[in-house]
């Protein structure tokens, strides 16, 4: 991806199989062009804040849509939604939790911090796939966000 091209959508997922589905569901739609994947949170976090790797980003465009899994190496999903909820600069972005986990507890830190949606992730192919569909859908071109 170059420096020019603008990204619509964080793909922050572990699993490079749920990553593969995730992506070819959303371009399968033609829901976003421009999806980025990053691997653990640590990378999630220097991407949105243009820093570390991704120190070149330009932050005048932001992201549509993070998709973010709780279960990250280095840093977790949780604490990943915390910091893009805290800064006044990120807030806004609609994250969505795409995970496994059907824990009450995660669910409603998550909601508490200020997820926008919270999905768990289905066992099967077909499922995993509509799934990512309707979320991408829905965020990508039903929802309205103001003009930054």
């Amino acid at each position: 991806m170059t420096n020019f091209e603008k990204i619509d959508i964080l793909l922050v997922e572990d699993s490079p199989y749920d990553a593969e589905l995730s992506m070819r569901a959303l371009q399968k739609k033609k829901l976003a062009n421009n999806v980025e994947w990053v691997q653990d949170g640590a990378d999630a976090l220097d991407f949105i804040f243009a820093q570390g790797a991704y120190a070149h980003r330009a932050q005048n465009e932001p992201l549509k849509l993070i998709l973010l899994d709780i279960k990250l190496p280095k840093v977790n999903g949780i604490d990943v939604l915390r910091k893009i909820k805290e800064d006044p600069a990120t807030r806004s972005i609609p994250v969505v939790m795409l995970t496994s986990s059907a824990e009450g507890q995660d669910l409603s830190e998550c909601y508490q911090l200020g997820v926008n949606s919270y999905i768990v992730k289905p066992v099967d192919f077909e499922s995993f796939q509509e799934e990512v569909e309707k979320a991408g859908f829905y965020w990508m071109l039903v929802n309205r966000v103001p003009a930054s």
